[in-house]
């Protein structure tokens, strides 16, 4: 359903209205009053005759005229039935200010449910519950309170009203950007985050958007939908708090270890979302990032009026990840024709003084540096903007002539300039002509260099999408029968859990080396089996209940004569007793023992937010205690897989040490895109573990397999 007649209201009626001038119901109309809402503007309140000179009706629906959208600012309780009136008058929207939702608990969450059930049924979208409010900047919808929002191209959503309050503060006192909308999600009881993304994405109006979130109702339609949006706007987040999901699951490793902010932080960066880590870093990303081009190659220039500015800003960008290349001989040539002898014309430039009577260098420089076809966007770092202060007031003219020259350079050239300047609280004119021309100013050293960072980062996002996932899954599509046949009997039987014979036999389907095997009933059956397969055997409980088979004493390794595996058999028999006196004990499974190599572990989960998500990491017994692993939201791509293999700490094990080979990284990265297949394939899957998987000089064998399915619904 469309949200516009929700964030594009031309009517809106305020269900509460008041005349106490402390009261949500009167702030709400005097603050549409004095933002000039172009429509028509309901109190509602039956105790009332008017508010604010307007005439305030006993109900929704004994209003004359159509109404848009109402603004709720009754209790929690009085919702269903406000709610029904409303839909009696054909309301579109409603935005729920109270709180005591889901936010509080069982009862709450019946609540909301309830609500969300009462308008769906009436066609009406909400905004919240436990929510700010939002605004129209345009159009004066403002049913926030907060006055003189600054009008601009950037979408704000966040989760907090505080937050919003700073961003919107901020924006007013440092810069010449503003908003084109505010919405407090709240609850996310209806409307969700991927619906706003959707709808900024198509408003004209927005060139940014800029998010607060705390958690998703629906990650996976967000990632989905991101995937689109940031391929034409930018969209930058702050998220807050632990996933959802950080829960423990006692079914596997992969269910102890997903759910760390790392997933979320991922899959964002994946769809093409620029994260940030600091709030003070929040809103000067998005007004780079809505203001300028992107960095279209992650090579930038320095310049600096001093060493040490130099220096720290090219640590800065170097640890994230853009490259400061060396200047071609050429441009090194041209700049030392007006720089003096001490200026260094490498990558930083350090003008060493040379602009201290004479501020147009930085101009002539920046023209230099801006035409080299190797850069792709400029940091300036250090006193401009502040030459006329420390030095002689006629200089600033001549900053205020180098400001303009530098600002059209980029609408010139498609790149970006982003500007650090000691002298910017003092607001001198020449940086408010930076401004003018897009060009963001900031004191912070370390701001100024994120900025540049999230220019780089894009860029290399719009160069690159095509290779990332777009996180949609095309269920069963390479599913195989006999597969389906393995999950139909464990349905039957009232199982979740694959014993590990069945979980071998399904991954195999799909090409993950799983080993010879046999399942033994009886100590002479496992002696058998054993001499078939030759060398050293290990041995291993098969039951549905036991899904940690050395915790339990299941598993013996390294066994070599007809004695010891009928003693290991026994001894299995009676562990697995003890450890559950009431588990199914299917038999003991025979393997041959795998050659060492590296162990490492790989599996999946459902994640509450984002869907199944894959896990790669050091595995073995130690795999909670090292937790040296990475994620990503399913399905991935050989790109993603790749990525996965090189994120984890422990990488230099693949690379052989201490006279062992190298693992072999293809046969890994083949391994990831099968378990990608595998839960594409059967969406039963709620979990699976691979681990340990050893992995050899050439190619590698997963030693245990666990697949957990998702409860029958």
């Amino acid at each position: 359903m469309s949200l516009d007649r929700v964030l594009n209201a031309t009517s809106v009626a305020v269900v509460g209205a008041s005349r106490a001038e402390t009261k949500r119901g009167f702030q709400a109309i005097r603050t549409l009053l004095d933002e000039k809402f172009e429509g028509p503007i309901y109190p509602v309140n039956p105790k009332e005759q008017s508010v604010l000179g307007l005439r305030c009706y006993p109900k929704v629906s004994d209003i004359e005229g159509p109404v848009d959208l109402v603004l709720i600012t009754t209790s929690a309780q009085t919702l269903p039935e406000i709610l029904l009136d409303c839909g009696n008058k054909g309301v579109g929207g409603a935005v729920v200010i109270a709180g005591g939702f889901g936010e509080i608990g069982e009862e709450g969450r019946r609540l909301e449910a309830e609500v969300v059930e009462a308008a769906g049924n009436r066609g009406i979208r909400i905004v919240g519950p436990n929510t700010s409010g939002m605004i129209n900047v345009k159009s004066g919808l403002n049913l926030v309170g907060l006055h003189q929002v600054p009008r601009g191209d950037i979408a704000l959503m966040s989760q907090s009203g505080n937050m919003a309050l700073t961003l919107i503060t901020e924006a007013s006192v440092k810069s010449r950007k503003g908003f084109s909308y505010y919405v407090g999600v709240g609850n996310e009881a209806d409307i969700r985050f991927h619906e706003y993304l959707e709808f900024f994405q198509r408003d004209p109006g927005t060139r940014a958007i800029l998010m607060y979130v705390e958690g998703m109702r629906d990650g996976r339609s967000f990632l989905q939908q991101a995937y689109k949006t940031s391929r034409k706007k930018p969209i930058v987040m702050l998220k807050s708090g632990r996933s959802a999901t950080g829960q423990r699951s006692a079914g596997s490793h992969t269910g102890a270890l997903a759910g760390m902010s790392e997933v979320a932080r991922t899959a964002f960066r994946r769809a093409g979302i620029v994260v940030v880590e600091k709030s003070d870093e929040l809103f000067p990303v998005a007004e780079t990032l809505s203001s300028l081009p992107p960095v279209k190659n992650n090579r930038v220039a320095i310049l600096a009026d001093g060493g040490g500015h130099a220096t720290i800003a090219a640590d800065l960008l170097s640890e994230s990840g853009v490259e400061i290349p060396p200047l071609s001989e050429k441009t090194r040539t041209k700049l030392r024709e007006f720089l003096p002898a001490a200026a260094s014309v490498c990558n930083p430039v350090d003008v060493a003084g040379g602009a201290d009577a004479d501020p147009e260098i930085f101009a002539r420089c920046a023209r230099v540096l801006m035409h080299d076809g190797q850069i792709g966007g400029l940091l300036i770092v250090g006193l401009f903007g502040g030459y006329s202060i420390r030095f002689a007031e006629s200089l600033a003219f001549v900053e205020e002539d180098a400001a303009h020259q530098m600002g059209k350079l980029v609408a010139e050239c498609k790149k970006p300039i982003v500007a650090h300047s000691l002298y910017n609280h003092a607001r001198p004119h020449s940086l408010d002509l930076l401004r003018y021309y897009q060009i963001p100013v900031y004191d912070s050293l370390e701001i100024a260099g994120r900025c540049v960072g999230a220019l780089a980062e894009y860029g290399i996002y719009l160069h690159s999408y095509q290779a990332k996932t777009n996180f949609v899954f095309d269920w069963g599509h390479k599913a195989k029968p006999r597969g389906n046949e393995i999950i139909k009997v464990v349905r039957q039987e009232g199982r979740t859990v694959l014993l590990e014979t069945e979980a071998r036999e399904l991954v195999g389907l799909h090409g993950v080396p799983v080993g010879p095997g046999a399942l033994a009933h009886t100590a002479g059956e496992a002696v058998e089996a054993a001499a078939s397969l030759g060398g050293e055997v290990a041995l291993k409980i098969v039951s549905p209940q036991i899904l940690h088979k050395s915790e339990a004493g299941g598993v013996r390794l390294g066994l070599k004569t007809s004695e010891e595996i009928s003693r290991a058999f026994s001894e299995i028999t009676e562990n697995a007793c003890r450890h559950d006196p009431g588990a199914d004990i299917r038999g003991i499974l025979v393997m041959p023992m795998a050659a060492s190599g590296v162990e490492v572990i790989v599996g999946t989960k459902v994640d509450d937010q984002f869907g199944s998500v894959i896990l790669f990491g050091v595995g073995g017994i130690a795999v909670e205690v090292l937790r040296d692993v990475s994620f990503r939201v399913l399905p991935i791509t050989p790109r993603s897989a790749k990525r996965m293999i090189e994120d984890i700490r422990s990488i230099r094990l693949l690379d052989g040490f201490r006279g062992r080979p190298p693992a072999d990284r293809e046969a890994i990265r083949k391994l990831l895109l099968c378990v990608s297949e595998i839960v594409e394939s059967y969406p039963d899957i709620r979990e699976m573990d691979l681990n340990p998987v050893i992995v050899h000089e050439k190619g590698l064998v997963a030693v245990d397999a666990r697949i957990v399915l998702k409860e029958s619904k």
